[in-house]
């Protein structure tokens, strides 16, 4: 009995562990779709108001 415990508490914890990571991978992931929206939306802004102002540079 002792030992099913010690296997129990042992997967317990590794599974904490696991969700933690996974926790960590999902907020990285929606932080950096923020940000590359964030970045693409800047660029489309900075297009438009450059072929508005007559500006062909880019």
């Amino acid at each position: 009995m002792t030992n099913l415990i010690l296997f129990v508490n042992a997967f317990l914890s590794y599974l904490l562990v696991f969700a933690l990571i996974v926790a960590l991978v999902v907020v990285a992931c929606v932080i950096g779709v923020k940000w590359r929206k964030s970045k693409d939306a800047k660029a489309a802004s900075e297009t438009n108001a450059d072929t508005i102002g007559g500006n062909t540079t880019a």
